[in-house]
């Protein structure tokens, strides 16, 4: 699951206003941002296997500190606790603490059996990732549904607002095009490095173009 997690973040806009959709998107892909750091530090493990599944050739040896079930509740409660000690804004919190843990659900139907429920625990997945087409289908349709919803929550206050959201999605939509029909990475460091600097790219172009978005009807503080 890709652009799946980023739809998860636009859609929640609609139940969180007045939270910037960049750390919606951060919440939605927060196991992910996790995961090549930890990675990089040798406390999980990836390996480049062409055919592992129909959809990706990465095979996720071992990451249980970043995408197991337990570990997600863990992780989402700290997010959540963190921006409500920062904001006191429920409905922000309760949205970031569901799209943490939409992560590990979304990739349990995506992923080989290969997500962990806890450290050392069984692991899980129904292997979507074996079907191409089907995999595809439910990508883009999440993310047309998801970035439907932010557009009918939010509306352009100038260019920016609009022509950057924009850009975003298309940027969205080419990485994942990438991702899925370019040659296989020639390293787990790679790998790594493209997904650090493309998380550091990706929350500040969504916190941009979000606040020159406003919500479509008032939002009540």
């Amino acid at each position: 699951m890709f652009i799946g997690h980023f739809a998860v973040g636009f859609a929640s806009k609609r139940y969180a206003p007045r939270t910037n959709v960049a750390l919606l998107i951060a919440a939605a892909i927060f196991l992910d941002i996790l995961w090549p750091i930890f990675v990089l530090l040798g406390f999980e493990q990836v390996r480049i296997d062409p055919g592992n599944t129909r959809f990706t050739p990465l095979d996720f040896i071992s990451y249980p500190w970043s995408h197991s079930l337990t570990m997600s509740l863990l992780w989402a409660t700290a997010f959540a606790l963190a921006y409500y000690a920062a904001t006191r804004y429920r409905a922000g919190s309760v949205a970031i603490w569901i799209g943490v843990n939409s992560h590990w659900i979304l990739d349990w139907i995506t992923h080989a059996p290969d997500m962990p429920l806890y450290p050392g625990g069984p692991r899980l997945g129904l292997g979507l990732w074996n079907s191409v087409a089907g995999t595809l289908v439910v990508e883009l349709l999440m993310l047309a549904i998801g970035v439907g919803l932010y557009v009918l929550t939010t509306r352009a206050r100038d260019r920016v607002g609009r022509y950057a959201l924009l850009g975003y999605v298309v940027l969205l939509l080419a990485a994942y095009a990438s991702d899925r029909f370019s040659d296989p990475p020639s390293s787990v460091i790679q790998v790594v490095w493209i997904g650090i600097i493309a998380e550091c790219i990706v929350i500040p172009w969504a916190w941009w173009f979000d606040r020159h978005r406003e919500p479509r009807t008032v939002v009540i503080a």
